[in-house]
């Protein structure tokens, strides 16, 4: 076989807290699994700073430790991480092909897909610089960073509303900036938030920019009607514009919902395609947690592991 393609038993795709534990436990199937870590490897937890929801971890970690920490237990059972990303697939025969930075192919008996998902961001720089540093795109895993503190969040649809609430549980105050004159949200989410004293909606106002040196100090926002600037006194910045997967590179070949997540068959971590298999945020919009995702990837090893064992593949 070329240097230019390479036959292995098991490949993952992507490094965050799916792919890692996919890996720990395929590598202990010996399986020999083969990983390319993608263009962010440790994924989305290397984007954030403190992780106190992970079990195991009494006192919390930081987001780029502990993806450190995965890879180092997934490389002691013998996985084989590399440098690279998978540019495109071909999954016509009971072989599957992967391109890898679009020249060296692949021939796997087994894919897991890990290739997680992407918050959507506004796209000011001052946004960027402070990512992480009380600017976030999960309330979930860091409003409680932001107890008995003014927030603000951006976002109309189902989960801003679901988030605004969260955080409306912690926070003493929590502005949500909506740019339209109405919410998509659904009409028992958006009850659930007129509901909620500490929480005002500010409609028709899209964001100028986030205040701060090192964290964030205030938010600039404008009314895109009147054209009035408000400055709101905020120490944390939530986005909750939405996610997106990152799987065009499936697209054709695996069944997807409209938003491009994955469909796996209930209860597995099955594809369409026999022998692909996918886990973490690539195949899951609902609850995008890291344990979450471990879980899912630990499924998908026992899915590949069972799949090989079914075929006689050793």
């Amino acid at each position: 076989m070329s240097e230019k393609s390479e036959h292995v038993k098991c490949l993952i795709i992507g490094s965050g807290p799916a792919g890692y534990t996919a890996a720990i436990y395929a590598a202990r199937a010996d399986l020999k699994p083969v990983m390319y870590q993608g263009l962010q490897p440790g994924g989305q937890l290397t984007t954030t700073t403190e992780v106190e929801n992970f079990p195991g971890y009494p006192q919390g970690t930081m987001g780029p430790q502990m993806m450190e920490e995965f890879r180092q237990q997934a490389e002691r059972f013998g996985t084989d991480i590399r440098w690279g990303y998978a540019s495109s697939v071909d999954f016509k025969g009971p072989v599957h092909k992967v391109i890898i930075d679009e020249e060296k192919e692949i021939t796997a008996d087994t894919v897991i897909i890990a290739t997680g998902a992407s918050a959507k961001w506004l796209g000011l720089e001052s946004e960027q610089r402070l990512n992480g540093f009380g600017v976030s795109a999960c309330a979930v895993c860091d409003g409680y960073f932001f107890r008995n503190q003014h927030v603000a969040i951006v976002g109309a649809g189902d989960t801003a509303a679901e988030e605004a609430t969260y955080l409306a549980k912690l926070c003493t105050k929590v502005y949500m900036i909506v740019r339209r004159d109405e919410m998509r949200a659904s009409k028992a989410m958006q009850h659930r938030v007129m509901n909620t004293p500490n929480i005002e909606v500010l409609f028709n106002t899209e964001t100028k920019e986030v205040v701060g040196e090192k964290t964030v100090s205030a938010v600039k926002v404008v009314n895109n009607l009147s054209g009035e600037e408000r400055v709101l006194d905020v120490t944390g910045f939530f986005v909750a514009i939405g996610h997106q997967p990152n799987t065009a590179i499936f697209k054709g070949w695996l069944d997807m919902d409209k938003t491009g997540y994955i469909i796996t068959k209930p209860g597995s971590t099955k594809t369409n395609i026999e022998g692909v298999f996918a886990c973490g945020d690539a195949q899951d919009k609902i609850y995008r947690q890291a344990v979450t995702a471990a879980g899912t990837g630990c499924m998908s090893a026992l899915d590949a592991e069972r799949y090989l064992a079914d075929r006689g593949i050793h």
